[in-house]
């Protein structure tokens, strides 16, 4: 990650423009950020990487304001987006969209006011309402559980999916992991339903695949959050017959655990970091700092955790 964010820096710097059309630029730049409410882990870690780096910017640009709204539903996302277009004044905006459709035409609307706009994660269902999109690798994220699954279960057995929410970056990791599982004709997907990216509603749609499916032998839940909820449902239900729960995005407690080989049902994870956030606010700014422009399109990589490389994956004092 550390090379791909290096690459992007160099490249920003190459496009920027002279010192004084700098500072000119650093007088003018209003940066409203527009990220979901912290609902579960690993929007905790969204909303606390974007205000270290709004604190980084503002200390170093006194005349930069990043203002961070944080929002429970679309609609609220869709009307701060106005509120910092008309009383705000922003001239740029990095957004986490809480849904891809809802949210696409309110971007574009703040996009045509002449706002540079950087997409990050959640995806719009149009590129042209962006200028730019930095992202983890959703392809990967639902590829490289399914080959885990599939190896871990020899080739066979039944699996229940976990979704998150109707967002493009969902629909990415959902067809990157059903692309897995048809090439592996022994392994069958029973069900797959939208847990939203969290523990208690995954909890209820565990519940309801415990009730109706005698046997199960593996969960993608697609989500560390979403694995706690899982965990649960399967313990109260005293179920045995389930030998795998695989989560994702690399909370620090589901990395704690593939460390520890604490828990037989956790054994691997897959890299998503909410750090990211932080990469996106704080590129956006230094680019428009200079009058630059990123690339088009960033993807960080995802990686499989697992016994042996979770060391480096661990971090304790962060909230996720």
């Amino acid at each position: 990650m550390k090379s791909i964010i290096l690459a992007i820096g160099a490249g920003v710097l190459a496009l920027g423009a002279t010192a004084t059309t700098a500072v000119q630029a650093a007088e003018k730049v209003v940066l409203g950020v527009a990220i979901p409410t912290a609902t579960h882990s690993f929007t905790a870690g969204i909303v606390w990487w974007a205000n270290q780096a709004k604190a980084e910017l503002e200390k170093a640009h006194p005349d930069m304001k990043v203002i961070v709204k944080t929002a429970a539903t679309a609609p609220e996302q869709a009307n701060q987006l106005q509120d910092m277009l008309t009383v705000n004044k922003i001239n740029a905006l990095v957004i986490f969209p809480i849904e891809s459709a809802s949210l696409t035409q309110p971007v574009a609307q703040v996009k045509n006011k002449g706002v540079y706009v950087t997409v990050v994660d959640r995806g719009l269902t149009t590129t042209e309402a962006q200028n730019a999109y930095i992202a983890g690798d959703n392809t990967a994220f639902g590829k490289l559980p399914a080959e885990y699954l599939v190896k871990y279960l020899n080739g066979k057995g039944d699996i229940v999916v976990l979704r998150g929410m109707p967002t493009t970056l969902d629909n990415e990791r959902f067809d990157a992991f059903s692309a897995v599982i048809k090439s592996n004709p022994g392994v069958k997907v029973l069900d797959a339903k939208y847990g939203n990216w969290n523990r208690d509603d995954a909890f209820k749609v565990m519940q309801d695949y415990l009730t109706r499916f005698k046997h199960i032998d593996a969960v993608w839940a697609a989500d560390d959050d979403m694995a706690i909820g899982v965990q649960k449902a399967i313990e109260q239900a005293k179920r045995t017959d389930i030998k795998q729960v695989f989560g994702g995005a690399g909370a620090k407690g589901a990395v704690k655990k593939i460390m520890d080989g604490s828990d037989k049902l956790i054994t691997a994870d897959v890299s998503y970091s909410p750090k990211f956030m932080y990469d996106a606010i704080k590129l956006t700014a230094e680019a428009r700092l200079k009058g630059a422009a990123l690339p088009p399109k960033t993807i960080i990589p995802s990686v499989l955790i697992t016994k042996e490389n979770a060391k480096q994956f661990y971090f304790p004092d962060s909230p996720f």
